[in-house]
């Protein structure tokens, strides 16, 4: 089996937001839709005080609540692990962006423009299909159901890789199969400590987050 995850090291993450920009180049999402946003935490007691950047985004849960709370099943999971949205079925409820517990899901009622109207670009990378209706991140499905059938690896090829991991200039972002132990992602989870949004839900996202390494 495949179960397709993603890994953030919040160690080396820097708020760059270039993982944001690199997911609304690809996917031409609307100014107010950020499908990739990085949370600036700060924590701790003065002058102990630290500052963490965190990646999030459809977790892609392997117990997904936006599924089950959805009436006309447009909302579905893949064998591999990743959570998608049918536009044909959604009828705009929203009960799935009520449901996420990730706030990951948006809904665009109509055609909206960073300067007001369609520029050249937007006009070419319009989506109609996306408006009223619940959208999120895919993890660009489409680059990896093409790089398989050409015969690339996710997380490996980049040409089949989410853009957002593609982007990061400081390697915080990994991406691969889970039931692969040999995948980056599977290797950095087994040499790092490790936890993920939410867990008490029981959503079992499949978005991981790294922190401290484990000691040996």
């Amino acid at each position: 089996m495949t179960r397709w995850a993603m890994t953030a090291d919040l160690r080396r993450c820097v708020g760059c937001q270039t993982c944001t920009a690199s997911c609304k180049l690809t996917n031409a999402t609307p100014p107010e839709v950020q499908w990739r946003r990085v949370l600036d935490m700060e924590f701790g007691t003065y002058p102990d005080v630290k500052r963490v950047f965190v990646p999030v985004g459809c977790q892609h849960c392997a117990e997904p609540p936006c599924m089950t709370v959805c009436p006309t099943l447009a909302t579905k999971q893949r064998a591999d692990g990743i959570v998608t949205i049918d536009y044909d079925l959604c009828i705009g409820c929203a009960y799935c962006i009520v449901a996420c517990p990730y706030q990951a899901r948006y809904k665009t009622p109509v055609a909206t423009f960073a300067y007001g109207t369609a520029t050249e670009s937007e006009k070419k990378n319009a989506h109609p299909e996306r408006l009223a209706v619940a959208t999120k991140c895919t993890f660009c499905v489409d680059r990896i159901d093409a790089g398989l059938a050409a015969g690339l690896k996710p997380g490996v090829d980049p040409a089949a890789t989410p853009a957002c991991v593609n982007s990061c200039i400081a390697d915080a972002l990994a991406f691969g199969d889970l039931d692969d132990p040999d995948s980056k992602v599977s290797k950095l989870l087994a040499e790092n400590q490790s936890f993920r949004m939410h867990e008490e839900l029981g959503t079992q996202p499949g978005f991981h987050y790294l922190w401290d390494k484990v000691d040996t």
